[in-house]
């Protein structure tokens, strides 16, 4: 898969891409990452990709004409793939959930838009965005960090990036939040006391060790994001097993 970034800060993407062990993803192009400089579709001596917004009011617009000519520049480059989605980051799109990332992991990609300033001429967004994304109810400086997250997000379901399938696990995967894991020390000696990792855990019986881990989810999962219990129920997701679990925590 693809994804070309139109973005006024290429250079806020080197680390994402060459560090971690997502890099695998993004060495090998399993998720082939392009990056096209807004500046460089500029046709001014002074490359100016912004302008005060009309009906006056605080803050620059990023100009129409120079994202035209880049948008026509990654589609000409890609060819016969020019049908991939653009997306948009704003705080007004849709939540960008682990479902979401899920069908981009499965795709051939996208044109990532990233904004700046107080926001891209709207012409340009109703004549070629077909997905607006946002992280969450807060605004960033840009459109460089959801993009990394969603580039991240999509790495990691990369076959082979990680070293084990652990993403099947992640939280919201099986609609669920994830439990909570323990490493060394067995028993974690503290000022209030000892604190010893579950004894499920070291018992070496694993139907007992998944049945406790679900136990987890549920638990937490209902007491932080009741939302997913209900949306879980609603699509027959829920065993008797996990109602009797839900039950005797009182949840």
């Amino acid at each position: 898969m693809r994804f070309d970034v139109i973005t006024l800060f290429p250079e806020l993407f080197g680390p994402q891409l060459t560090q971690g062990i997502t890099r695998r993803a993004f060495e090998s192009r399993q998720v082939d990452v392009r990056l096209w400089p807004l500046r460089d579709h500029a046709l001014d001596a002074y490359r100016r990709v912004d302008d005060r917004p009309y009906g006056g009011g605080p803050g620059m617009v990023m100009l129409v004409e120079p994202l035209e000519r880049a948008l026509e520049a990654v589609r000409t480059d890609r060819a016969d793939e020019s049908a991939v989605p653009v997306v948009h980051f704003t705080p007004t799109g849709q939540m960008l959930t682990q479902a979401v990332v899920q069908q981009f992991a499965q795709g051939p990609g996208a044109v990532l838009l990233c904004g700046r300033y107080e926001g891209i001429d709207q012409r340009f967004i109703d004549r070629h965005v077909t997905l607006e994304l946002s992280l969450g109810d807060f605004v960033l400086s840009g459109g460089e960090l959801p993009a990394l997250a969603l580039l991240d997000a999509v790495a990691r379901l990369q076959p082979g990036v990680l070293n084990a399938p652990s993403h099947e696990q992640d939280s919201f995967s099986a609609g669920l939040l994830d439990c909570p894991h323990y490493s060394r020390p067995e028993v974690l000696q503290t000022p209030e006391g000892p604190l010893p990792v579950p004894p499920v855990l070291l018992s070496g019986h694993h139907a007992e060790i998944a049945r406790w881990r679900r136990d987890q989810m549920l638990r937490l999962t209902a007491r932080r994001r009741p939302d997913l219990i209900a949306a879980a129920r609603a699509a027959g997701q829920l065993s008797a097993q996990d109602e009797k679990t839900l039950r005797a925590a009182d949840i």
